[in-house]
């Protein structure tokens, strides 16, 4: 497992985000580094926690509960057999382009070595919003990008320290629970009668998704 690609972003103004200002900094570019990651602070507050990374639109990008993107190479190159077009590492605006490593399938709380210092931790799955529909490109992007179920992963930061391309990846801790990235997607969006069952991760989920799986089970189970 290996971090194929380190990706970041500028601010670039474009005619297809909602952000007041009209940037995003969706379109990731790939760098060798390093780049020191670290905390960026709570959201709305801190954006991204990779140095030299724009996150434009802080209402529901960055912080430190979605300090960093990561998306599996093994996903890009589905969705390019789909797509029938190149998809280049950084593409979907993931910082992290891995190889080797099931990004939806980690475990909500499965901790990654990433180089010799950074530790991050894995806390919910990507959203798709009109943003990145209009960056691809492509048709009915939300919705197809929904129903795949592979949203890749958002992670906060254990341990800071600075990576580079080719770093490798080490699962140091998977939790007692069978939680993944993809299932707390399909909670969130889909299929909301799991989300009950997202609550065995516990507080290691995005503090939005833990409290919408409270709500709704407090509202619907007995």
């Amino acid at each position: 497992m290996m971090l194929l690609s380190l990706n970041l972003g500028r601010a670039t103004a474009v005619p297809y985000t909602d952000q007041p200002e009209g940037l995003t900094g969706i379109d990731k570019r790939p760098v060798e580094g390093p780049v020191r990651v670290a905390a960026p602070g709570p959201k709305g507050v801190g954006a991204s926690g990779l140095a030299g990374d724009a996150v434009c639109d802080t209402r529901h990008h960055g912080g430190d509960d979605q300090a960093v993107y990561a998306v599996a190479r093994e996903d890009l190159d589905d969705w390019e057999a789909e797509l029938g077009r190149e998809l280049r590492n950084g593409c979907f605006g993931e910082n992290l382009t891995t190889s080797g490593l099931d990004v939806s399938g980690a475990l909500i709380g499965e901790r990654w070595r990433v180089g010799p210092e950074l530790v991050l931790e894995v806390t919910c799955g990507r959203i798709p919003c009109r943003t990145f529909q209009g960056h691809l490109g492509e048709e009915r992007w939300v919705k197809r990008f929904t129903r795949r179920a592979a949203p890749g992963a958002y992670l906060r930061v254990i341990e800071p320290g600075e990576i580079r391309a080719g770093d490798p990846i080490e699962i140091v801790h998977r939790p007692a629970h069978e939680v993944t990235v993809a299932l707390a997607f399909q909670a969130e969006t889909t299929r909301r009668s799991l989300l009950p069952a997202v609550l065995a991760a516990g507080e290691a989920l995005h503090p939005e998704l833990l409290a919408a799986a409270r709500k709704y089970t407090a509202a619907n189970v007995s």
